[in-house]
């Protein structure tokens, strides 16, 4: 597809924190990451409000294990406190995703141009991303490469359908809905062989309402064109 990517991501920690760890104020990481973390790692590979990222599958590749580690967090009212964080240990998957321009910008019209987009968002995957990787949390580095999704051996390859329960989907925001309000969907995944296949977050229909919220407005003003920053990379080539 013109408008797809397929990468690799790994790295040593992965915090993917199920909501209800946090009310103690300690976290516990999800068994896998919710497709608004992987929506996020493709955004920070290259982001612009134009395009929808769309992740459509996650694949495992290492075994799903576990690590707790006594942490110090800084507390609001000053000092610090102690918590138990629960991460997930040696995290390396497969990412297959792609983009769609965002039909609720009509205002971004003027930079839509599909071919640009992906070849710039190739090469920002090539570099690794144009911002830093996090799996799940700041504290926890990832790493991104391109790749064949399907190769290599995966640890779940053979283990048919692991139903996972019910977790976060991701977060509608007003820009990509076109509804003044912040939701959350929520969902059941199930793995199986390994692959996890997102359903897309219009097909979500456990959503709950968070709070009203109005889009932040974008023009030629705040944003870069994409044929200025293709024409900024083709000119970092040719040096």
């Amino acid at each position: 597809m013109r408008n797809s990517i397929e990468f690799s991501l790994y790295g040593d920690y992965g915090l993917f924190t199920d909501p209800l760890t946090k009310i103690g104020g300690e976290k516990m990481t999800y068994q896998v990451p919710t497709y608004q973390a992987l929506k996020g790692i493709v955004e920070s590979i290259y982001w612009k409000p134009t395009l929808i990222m769309i992740v459509d599958e996650l694949r495992v590749i290492n075994a799903i294990q576990m690590e707790s580690k006594g942490i110090r967090p800084i507390e609001y009212g000053g000092g610090n406190t102690l918590a138990n964080y629960t991460y997930l240990k040696k995290p390396h998957y497969q990412v297959k995703a792609h983009f769609e321009f965002n039909l609720n910008r009509p205002d971004l019209t003027y930079d839509r141009n599909e071919n640009k987009h992906h070849n710039i968002l190739k090469r920002s995957l090539k570099a690794g991303g144009r911002r830093d990787i996090f799996l799940g949390a700041r504290e926890c580095q990832g790493y991104v490469e391109p790749c064949k999704f399907g190769a290599d051996a995966g640890f779940y390859d053979q283990y048919d359908e692991v139903h996972l329960g019910t977790m976060v989907h991701g977060i509608n925001y007003p820009d990509e809905t076109g509804n003044n309000q912040m939701e959350v969907r929520l969902w059941n995944p199930v793995m199986k062989n390994g692959v996890i296949s997102f359903t897309r977050p219009e097909d979500c229909h456990n959503v709950r309402p968070i709070k009203e919220m109005t889009p932040k407005h974008f023009d030629q003003k705040n944003v870069q064109s994409v044929d200025e920053l293709f024409t900024l990379y083709e000119g970092e080539v040719n040096q």
